[in-house]
């Protein structure tokens, strides 16, 4: 039984490129709330690999015991068994956490949206440049 688990290159984390500008931080949002909910989704998906191999390792175990072989090959067959329903609540636990960043992620996102919207359009509707943040304050 091979693991699904495979490293991947795309979704990889990004470095930040400083820019905060109005659409950017909107897209950065947008960006984060995807990538954390296809995790998500991911997380869903082993989850329910792991409960199966938990059962058919359970009846693996079940089927060695009724074979009568050394019960020491039972109590490991079933200590995987154990193992992998343990590592399954803890992937539900972590799937929530992802699905409660999504959640923070694209209420930032509305709240962005709400606070900063309206100035950028102002901004982005005149030809003059406008000062940096920070320019008024002393």
């Amino acid at each position: 039984m091979s693991s699904d688990v495979v490293p991947r290159t795309s979704g990889a984390a990004v470095p930040t490129d400083g820019d905060s500008r109005f659409k950017s931080v909107q897209r950065k949002l947008k960006t984060l709330g995807d990538a954390v909910d296809t995790a998500s989704g991911e997380l869903e998906a082993l989850q329910s690999r792991m409960r199966r191999r938990a059962a058919a390792a359970s009846s693996v175990a079940d089927a060695i015991a009724n074979a009568h072989l050394d019960k020491k090959f039972v109590e490991m067959t079933h200590a995987v068994s154990s193992a992998l329903s343990g590592a399954a609540v803890e992937v539900n636990s972590l799937r929530e956490a992802a699905e409660d960043v999504v959640s923070l992620a694209r209420e930032a996102r509305r709240t962005h949206a709400r606070l900063y919207e309206g100035l950028d359009n102002v901004r982005s509707g005149r030809k003059e440049r406008t000062p940096k943040p920070g320019f008024f304050v002393r």
